[in-house]
């Protein structure tokens, strides 16, 4: 599932923007068709423009019926009444989307025999300062397993030990959730943090779900602003 909304605050109409030769949101779409991994691949929208953008293309789109503040929740009424186990959601701004990374995180679930971990997500090292002090740069911390102890904007862990070299890890917006999850995630309120924050993921950790991350080397360029697509641009040629 590739949630797609047309408005952003930072870049209006981003999956819109050309990409050598289409529209960056149907780039995303044939980067995860072209995976292979999955059983069937949908836009999910609340634009009529990307709806029609993505069909025409040759591509399935869902277009939503509510109002909804993050992908979980387009997501999740989208399957809400699909038999499936697996979803996973792709973000709409990330063309470069790679088959190792999403393989990875469906890989995890082959092994949870115990049926412990309730979504997994991707992480890759960040080493560039700017990066690690940068907002719009989500952060996440691990345990010896990692799994995901928290996501913040804010660097962390905070380098008070100077003399310790931390590894920081920035989260891409990459998710496999069991249904289950993903079902509860829309049933339950924003709580403090994630209100805080700004970060979707926070609301699986305060109720208590299981987050397995995954580390990849694939880094990969988000679609955020004008300067990201222009890396696009020469990434793409």
């Amino acid at each position: 599932m590739i949630p797609a909304r047309y408005a952003a605050s930072r870049f209006p109409a981003k999956l819109m923007q050309d990409l050598s030769g289409k529209p960056v949101i149907v780039r995303t779409y044939e980067a995860t068709k072209n995976t292979r991994l999955f059983d069937e691949v949908f836009v999910v929208t609340d634009s009529e423009v990307i709806f029609d953008t993505i069909t025409k293309a040759g591509g399935k789109a869902i277009m939503s019926i509510k109002e909804h503040e993050c992908g979980s929740d387009r997501i999740a009424e989208a399957v809400e009444n699909m038999n499936v186990d697996i979803i996973v959601n792709v973000q709409g701004d990330e063309p470069f989307t790679d088959r190792e990374s999403l393989a990875g995180v469906l890989e995890v679930f082959k092994s949870d025999l115990e049926m412990e971990i309730d979504l997994a997500s991707l992480m890759v090292r960040i080493t560039d300062k700017d990066e690690i002090a940068n907002p719009n740069t989500v952060k996440v911390i691990v345990d010896n397993r990692n799994f995901a102890l928290y996501f913040s904007r804010s660097p962390i862990p905070y380098p008070r030990a100077t003399e310790i070299e931390n590894v920081y890890y920035k989260h891409k917006g990459i998710y496999a959730f069991r249904k289950s999850a993903l079902m509860d995630f829309q049933r339950l309120p924003m709580l403090g943090l994630e209100a805080t924050e700004k970060i979707e993921a926070i609301r699986y950790l305060e109720y208590g779900k299981k987050i397995k991350m995954v580390e990849t080397t694939v880094s990969g360029i988000e679609i955020d602003t004008p300067e990201d697509l222009q890396r696009a641009q020469e990434a793409w040629r």
